[in-house]
């Protein structure tokens, strides 16, 4: 195997005597292949099945498969085959034992049958019908042939014609969890076809990965089995119950940190959730957006009253008071001086201040900081809700900032205050090689460089690897994600874009159903 597919941190992948547009007519098929299923299981979950298929019932056979779905969690299915076609799809069966634990699937997962038979779903290729608009909805069916030839010539088209530039892939995430082939089927493919845009950042966590390593330097965390050793767990924004169901993952570590060290938890949340029915012991209800303003009222009583650990402070951190500043910066900019109004804006961040913020009272701020401050260890962490919005790394940053006051990073049952950590099972994945193109836009941006490139330089909006974009994008592939319409900004406004066909002049969207995003293909 390592002949044929070699470490792609060790460079690209060559090939000497393989021209671009003979490669492209069965690359594209083979890359699609790797999304494609045969029986309603992954092909190469299948193959490994096949190899010693367990016999079950009469007529079944059961085959082993994972969910892959985007919660990460890649919780184990067992899936009964009868005649060819899927009977019914079970969890893991396993028992719980010393060296591991049973992954058994949430709802979700065990509804896959019903996902892979689905009325709804897309079996053939499909084009838009000739004289639509992007957007309408309208498609016939075509065949694979057609469908492969078709994406081909484009893409050879518009990389001869524009450049490797003007490629890009829009991310999705419905396939995260696939540890076969995940969503680098097409990075590879790219990268040997000449390269295409970069991108950095996520719809999902843009803010909190960004900003955790000003605050850190990187962006680690305490697992959350870690949780165990914790006094009182306080978790901002967070929903796992919901949000990690599967039994492989966070939930199940969760749970049973919280049954065995019977720690406090208070869940601050403008929703009553899951999470708070099944473990809370206390709701801290406050309006959507103003984490930032609780913590730093909590802040305030910590430093008032002497509960933050000055040791912790004097020893690790720099930026905390007056006393502790990096040479040059001018007076009053601590985060010392912030909270308690003695720097630029004068305004003390007072539990009243912040009750008018988050409309949750001030005496109870009080009593919620003093609680955080006398808990030894406490864990706080914070979901993604809270930074996905404008400036949402305020709220990061002031979430984590309580972590470090308290005196609780780098310690069993604390954590830096940042987004939940779990445990991972290591995954082989298909080489990518290396991309040629080092142009990166943000993936907020990318509606920016359809509409009008000139605007996307580095000092505007943040573009890396070179001052400014030299075309636009022109062809498009947008694979297992709905993001193209139902996740940005200004729908509306984004419609209007796409429906341009000189701007993006060719959009490709793999996908299972006919989805807001597939609309626009």
């Amino acid at each position: 195997m390592k002949e044929l597919y070699p470490d792609p941190r060790q460079g690209g992948l060559d090939c000497p005597d393989l021209q671009r547009r003979d490669f492209v007519k069965w690359g594209l098929a083979l890359g699609g292949g790797c999304l494609l299923s045969a029986g309603g299981l992954p092909l190469g979950l299948r193959a490994l099945a096949a190899d010693a298929p367990l016999a079950y019932g009469t007529g079944e056979r059961m085959f082993f498969s994972g969910c892959t779905v985007n919660c990460g969690t890649q919780c184990a299915l067992r899936v009964f085959v009868k005649d060819g076609r899927i009977s019914r799809v079970e969890s893991d069966d396993a028992e719980d034992g010393p060296g591991g634990r049973a992954m058994r699937a949430c709802s979700r997962g065990r509804s896959m049958r019903q996902l892979t038979y689905s009325p709804d779903r897309i079996k053939t290729p499909m084009r838009r019908v000739p004289g639509s608009k992007r957007g309408e909805g309208r498609f016939e069916a075509i065949s694979w042939e057609e469908a492969i030839q078709t994406i081909a010539k484009e893409w050879v088209r518009v990389l001869d014609k524009y450049g490797p530039e003007a490629v890009y892939r829009k991310y999705g995430s419905g396939t995260t969890s696939s540890a076969m082939c995940r969503r680098d089927e097409w990075v590879r493919l790219a990268n040997l076809m000449g390269g295409s845009l970069n991108e950095y950042g996520t719809y999902s966590t843009a803010q909190i990965r960004n900003s955790m390593p000003y605050m850190y330097g990187a962006q680690e965390g305490n697992t959350v089995n870690d949780m165990v050793n914790s006094k009182l767990i306080v978790m901002f924004g967070c929903n796992i119950l919901e949000t990690r169901q599967g039994g492989g993952g966070l939930s199940y570590e969760l749970l049973e940190a919280w049954r065995e060290g019977k720690a406090r938890v208070i869940m601050v949340d403008p929703r009553y959730s899951d999470s708070m029915a099944k473990l809370g012991d206390e709701w801290v209800p406050i309006r959507p957006g103003s984490d930032a303003a609780l913590a730093a009222g909590i802040a305030y009583v910590l430093i008032a009253e002497k509960l933050a650990d000055q040791a912790f402070l004097d020893k690790y951190c720099v930026g905390f008071d007056e006393e502790h500043m990096p040479e040059g910066v001018p007076p009053g900019n601590s985060y010392k001086s912030y909270i308690l109004g003695q720097g630029p804006d004068g305004l003390p961040k007072t539990p009243e201040w912040a009750a008018a913020v988050t409309g949750y009272p001030a005496d109870k701020i009080v009593r919620l900081a003093r609680e955080i401050g006398q808990a030894k260890p406490a864990c706080i962490f914070q979901g993604w809700g809270p930074q996905r919005h404008f400036n949402g790394e305020t709220s990061t940053l002031a979430i984590s900032a309580l972590a470090a006051l308290t005196g609780n990073v780098g310690v069993a049952g604390g954590g830096p205050g940042g987004s939940e950590s779990m445990s991972a099972i290591p995954f082989n994945y298909l080489p990518t090689g290396t991309n040629p193109v080092k142009t990166t836009i943000s993936f907020f941006t990318w509606v920016n460089a359809v509409q009008d490139y000139t605007q996307v330089t580095a000092r505007k909006l943040g573009l890396r690897g070179k001052d400014k974009l030299d075309c636009g994008i022109k062809f498009m592939w947008n694979s297992s994600g709905n993001s193209l319409i139902n996740q940005h900004s200004d729908i509306n406004a984004t419609k209007k874009i796409l429906q341009d066909e000189s701007a993006c002049e060719f959009i490709v969207v793999v996908e299972t159903r006919l989805t807001s995003s597939a609309m626009f293909a």
